[in-house]
């Protein structure tokens, strides 16, 4: 496909006389060459969706978008998120000619963010320029997007929290929140299934404060996308029940911003701008090619893409004079005044509101209120106890009671994961009975969606948690990833975490996932054994600021230990402690987590009748325990002592780092069975008999 091209603006050394559409259109060729040319010298990237998106990205930056770059944290500011993550030197073009001021330390510098050496060094190692926009790394990403359909979620997320904020703060006269969302997104989103997950979400709560646009440009990495993708994605946004729009010409900003204008107006549904684009525009002999979308262009092509644009042939990272200041006069001044003005508002909110403001200050501080974890209980003696989802869904509550920011729900699970907060609304608009200011949120069976989306909540600050059976953690593991990716607080809270599950069967006993969940770097997991430790990881993971943790719970009940005999359960938040030990040293340490511990604990009462010195370690968080010192650890499972065995009714990889060389692991190598929960003890070994063998050979 050849695309023809209209008379092209000259860019000189310097700007020629023509008006504000003059600065526009260099504005827009200068965004298209820096992508050229990043990518051209890292040998390695996206070139032709930036090239393509440039007038739209340009337009949204310069003339609509509510964003001061000067404080890329002012809290009120428009987000913006590049799902196509892939067209990443867009977004950072946008950034450099923004002028958008570093932030370190959670601090606003007077430094930029990005400048044109930053630039060159696009996909080089410890660069501020990666391959895909990572949040944190450099400041005016607003979140970090990898696969694609990740950001069409986040953003999800990100109206749904800025809708909450609305309800719960805004009052007469303060209207502190009422921004928008923007995303530009692809065709391989709307490919990617999250996305019709995301966007069945958001046009069920009516997210009028939620723009997509979507770059229909039909070409992907195996050529066009009539291979693949051939239905009306236009007919299926409208039946999610939003506005859909189209932009005939990405080049037509005058258009934009009149569909900019329309989404703005409709506040009772989300809105779907469908932009038709030419992939690398203006490229002679790749335009509209699928050899434009993964790949360098290629220095000749460079060199007559320049020439059809009237840039200097010879040039590379050319910025012409004046480009900059245009946008920032543009942008910059535009954001400068929202920002003052909101500033100004939230000073005199202080005065009008001071509970709501020092609730509001705290959320932005990333800071908890005094004696949030005043109510947790604390559980007495049961052999019968209780399961270990239902501790987790009172101690969930008596949180909630105190820390008015943690909120969230489930993938239509919240009876079975006892994660509904009493008392609290549905987030829902007022059309299906609920709030905006609601705290239990329904995501429907969407794990994926879901995922994304708490993501988006935490990125403003909240404290979000979504929940779900542990089996179903296997949907939710790219978001999973990236929340760690971006250290951000969010609670995952699995049930029905093992063979306990039962009659279910096989394909919902979750046999790998705690591998799974325990590969991924800056993960945190517990799999508390009792209902005290079920506190005392509540009271950890919410004091944990900079990173994810995912709870696995049992179905089935477990006994409550008597901390008057055993240790108390605050030793879980070490991740591992000695719950029950021997005056001697012991001859075997039993090691066991969440359902399994009682197991052990049981073994150990026979072993000590009988003389045998002996010692229980509850280890409910990796993770956890091999952050502590050495000195500690080895004090807990002391290398001297050989004999040992593990008892997780899961995968037994990972677990030699504690059985040793000699020990047993007691594990499951298999998938379960469909049975009555204590017939699938016996028939996989998890008995007190079964450990206690193990125990005894160990000794032996």
């Amino acid at each position: 496909m050849r695309a023809s091209f209209p008379t092209p603006l000259r860019a000189p050394n310097g700007l020629e006389a023509g008006g504000t559409a003059n600065l526009d259109n260099l504005c827009i060729n200068t965004i298209r060459t820096l992508s050229m040319d990043g990518v051209q010298k890292a040998n390695s990237g996206h070139p032709g969706t930036a090239m393509a998106l440039a007038p739209v990205a340009y337009t949204l930056w310069q003339d609509v978008l509510n964003y001061d770059p000067a404080d890329p944290l002012w809290p009120n500011r428009d987000r913006f998120v590049l799902s196509i993550g892939h067209a990443s030197m867009l977004i950072y073009s946008l950034i450099y000619l923004a002028g958008v001021r570093q932030v370190k330390n959670g601090k606003v510098t007077n430094e930029p963010s990005l400048t044109i050496a930053d630039l060159e060094q696009f996909r080089q190692l410890d660069s501020k320029t990666p391959g895909h926009p990572e949040y944190g790394h450099t400041t005016g990403v607003e979140t970090t997007t990898g696969p694609l359909g990740q950001g069409c979620g986040n953003s999800v997320g990100m109206a749904m929290a800025e809708k909450w904020l609305a309800a719960r703060f805004n009052k007469p006269g303060f209207e502190l929140f009422n921004h928008h969302v923007y995303t530009l997104c692809g065709d391989g989103d709307m490919m990617e299934g999250i996305s019709s997950e995301a966007a069945s979400t958001a046009g069920h709560l009516k997210l009028g404060n939620l723009v997509w646009m979507y770059d229909a440009n039909r070409i992907s990495i195996e050529g066009s996308t009539d291979i693949a993708l051939t239905e009306d994605v236009a007919a299926r946004f409208a039946a999610y029940g939003w506005q859909v729009l189209v932009l005939k010409d990405a080049n037509d900003t005058a258009a934009l911003k009149d569909l900019l204008a329309q989404a703005k107006a409709e506040t009772e549904r989300p809105t779907f701008i469908l932009v038709h684009s030419v992939i690398a525009w203006g490229a002679p002999h790749k335009a509209g090619t699928a050899a434009a979308h993964g790949e360098p262009l290629g220095a000749e092509e460079i060199r007559e893409t320049k020439k059809a644009y009237g840039w200097p042939e010879d040039q590379s990272f050319y910025v012409p004079d004046g480009v900059q200041t245009h946008m920032q006069d543009g942008m910059g001044t535009r954001g400068a005044k929202a920002r003052a003005a909101w500033e100004k508002l939230f000073a005199e909110y202080h005065t009008a509101h001071p509970e709501l403001a020092a609730e509001l200050d705290a959320i932005l501080g990333g800071k908890l209120p005094e004696g949030w974890d005043a109510q947790i209980p604390v559980y007495e003696a049961s052999e019968k106890g209780i399961a270990s989802r239902a501790s987790s869904g009172e101690v969930l509550n008596a949180v909630a009671g105190r820390l008015p920011w943690l909120l969230g729900g489930s993938a239509d699970l919240a009876p079975s994961t006892k994660t509904n907060l009493k008392g609290e609304e549905s987030f829902q608009p007022a059309a299906w009975g609920g709030s905006y200011g609601g705290r239990n949120f329904h995501f429907g069976v969407r794990e994926h969606a879901m995922g994304a989306i708490v993501n988006g909540m935490a990125l403003y600050g909240l404290r979000p948690f979504c929940a779900g059976f542990l089996i179903f953690s296997d949907y939710m593991k790219a978001p999973i990833r990236l929340s760690a990716l971006m250290h951000q607080p969010v609670t995952y809270i699995f049930t029905h975490d093992s063979i306990g599950v039962g009659e279910d069967g096989p394909t919902h006993q979750p046999i790998e996932q705690l591998v799974q969940l325990r590969a991924t770097p800056g993960m945190t997991i517990f799999r508390p054994g009792d209902a005290n430790e079920v506190a005392e990881v509540w009271r950890y993971l919410i004091a944990k600021q900079d990173g994810p943790v995912a709870l696995a719970l049992s179905r089935q009940n477990l006994p409550t230990l008597d901390r008057t005999r055993f240790a108390p359960a605050s030793g879980a938040a070490k991740g591992g402690y000695i719950l029950a030990d021997s005056k001697e040293t012991p001859k075997v340490i039993l090691i066991a987590s969440g359902s399994e511990l009682s197991l052990a604990v049981s073994a150990y009462e026979a072993l000590t009748k009988d003389g045998i010195p002996a010692r229980v370690v509850s280890l409910p968080s990796w993770e956890v325990f091999e952050s502590q010192p050495q000195s500690y650890r080895d004090t807990v499972l002391p290398p001297s002592v050989t004999g040992r065995v593990t008892i997780e009714a899961g995968s037994p990889i990972g677990w030699d780092r504690y059985a040793g060389p000699t020990g047993e692991i007691i594990a499951m190598r298999g998938f379960g069975a469909s049975a009555p929960a204590g017939q699938l003890a016996k028939k996989f070994g998890f008995t007190p008999e079964a450990v206690l063998e193990a125990a005894r050979r160990q000794v032996g």
